[in-house]
């Protein structure tokens, strides 16, 4: 395996609990001892760490499984519980960290994604390890869905990583689940672009499971990032990815990963709406690499402006995203029409394609 660079290390509520119903402090003091290891071996290490809502759900006296509001108020209280923590595991190592709260809108604008990137940039210049976390307080959507596992992979995107690590509280992907079944064996490699069936419940504080996890490696690996998902509860398990030895589920990259552009279009693009196409232009887009006509839009759904993301799709299923130069409402107008046709009918032009090739992410 080639000597890594730049790493995101994401890190569940499952690890970082010890087994317990709040932050673990000798774990956290463990992992930051293997992460300042990776530094001192000349590397840079982002971190992406859940445990807010853990950490404050012992504090506030909440049990069980709180509700949404619960759930922020309870980050809300935890987010700094969960710095401190990290600023002292770090401390013992001279290790400055920078706290970095995203929600998924963050990096679905494309500028605010651009400031995203810069700042984190410049904190791995300073010597900084980044802590980046969802801002749960105001998130509702990612707190329900468990979305720090889609968010490590983003980051890695975002900061052009050699390599994710996911570590959780199992060892890696199996193919079935290993708390149920005796007989699951751990999936060591998935091919590039696999669709890997394989199982791994959800831990006691954890939201995504495996499943989260899978598509996060995927995910990472369609950008050309190769992704691990290990064990952080067995200590060494970093050092041994870092070193090339068999641990966890590698997820090997993609030889042509996407640019970086429509690595953004494809992942944290927020589609406004839905343009229904035919099956004659979706095989242009797709095998010919076209741009999206008139002529071959169907239906258009949503509401969206020009330049808004929108999703493509033909039988239902959503094949692509790209950046459309018509409002919904004047598409509706020129679907199905030759280009020559567009300005006889809204008057003006605003581009002879619906969606640039350029402006456009096959999924």
């Amino acid at each position: 395996m080639p000597p890594y660079r730049r790493i995101v290390v994401k890190l569940g509520s499952g690890v970082l609990s010890g087994g317990g119903d709040g932050l673990h402090a000798p774990t956290l003091r463990r992992l930051a001892a293997e992460l300042a290891a990776a530094r001192e071996g000349g590397r840079e290490v982002v971190v992406v760490s859940s445990g807010a809502i853990l950490a404050g759900k012992g504090r506030l006296g909440i049990s069980g499984k709180p509700s949404v509001e619960l759930k922020q108020a309870a980050a809300a209280v935890g987010q700094s519980r969960l710095m401190r923590a990290w600023e002292g595991a770090f401390a013992r190592r001279r290790i400055t960290v920078g706290q970095v709260l995203l929600t998924g809108d963050d990096l679905r604008d494309r500028g605010r994604y651009l400031n995203a990137r810069n700042t984190l940039l410049t904190l791995l210049r300073l010597g900084a390890v980044p802590i980046v976390n969802e801002n749960d307080t105001v998130a509702v959507e990612e707190i329900k869905f468990g979305d720090n596992d889609g968010l490590s992979a983003l980051v890695a995107g975002l900061v052009d990583a050699d390599l994710l690590v996911l570590l959780t509280d199992q060892d890696g992907l199996y193919t079935g689940d290993p708390r149920r079944s005796p007989q699951a064996e751990l999936v060591s490699r998935v091919a590039p672009g696999a669709r890997p069936e394989g199982a791994g419940g959800a831990g006691a504080h954890g939201t995504g499971g495996m499943a989260s996890k899978v598509a996060a490696a995927r995910q990472a690996a369609a950008g050309g990032i190769p992704a691990v998902i290990a064990s952080g509860v067995k200590p060494g398990t970093l050092a041994a990815v870092l070193a090339g030895e068999p641990a966890g589920t590698t997820f090997a990259p993609v030889e042509r990963p996407l640019a970086k552009r429509r690595q953004w279009l494809a992942f944290a693009s927020h589609p406004k709406g839905r343009i229904t196409v035919d099956a004659g232009a979706r095989a242009a887009l797709t095998e010919r690499g076209k741009s999206l006509l008139a002529s071959g839009v169907k239906g258009v759904s949503g509401s969206f402006d020009a330049g808004d993301a929108v999703s493509l799709v033909e039988a239902s299923h959503e094949f692509a995203r790209g950046l459309c130069n018509f409002s919904a409402r004047d598409l509706e107008r020129v679907k199905g029409l030759k280009t020559s046709q567009i300005e006889g009918v809204l008057g003006h032009k605003p581009s002879d394609e619906v969606v640039h090739r350029d402006n456009m992410a096959v999924l």
